[in-house]
């Protein structure tokens, strides 16, 4: 009977931190996400930045 319990245990500590996992996993995905969007924004920022310093010497 011990040994079922402690099976049952195991295995319920196993998914729950597999579902934690899973969702650190989600909010990572997420925050990438975020991110490489900033960066696409700020890059095309910076090159406009630069065309435009460019112009002005011409």
């Amino acid at each position: 009977m011990r040994a079922v319990l402690w099976v049952i245990a195991i295995t319920a500590a196993v998914l729950i931190l597999v579902g934690l996992l899973w969702d650190a996993a989600q909010w990572l995905m997420v925050i990438g996400a975020i991110t490489l969007v900033v960066l696409f924004i700020m890059a095309v920022v910076k090159v406009r930045r630069m065309n435009r310093q460019s112009q002005r010497r011409h």
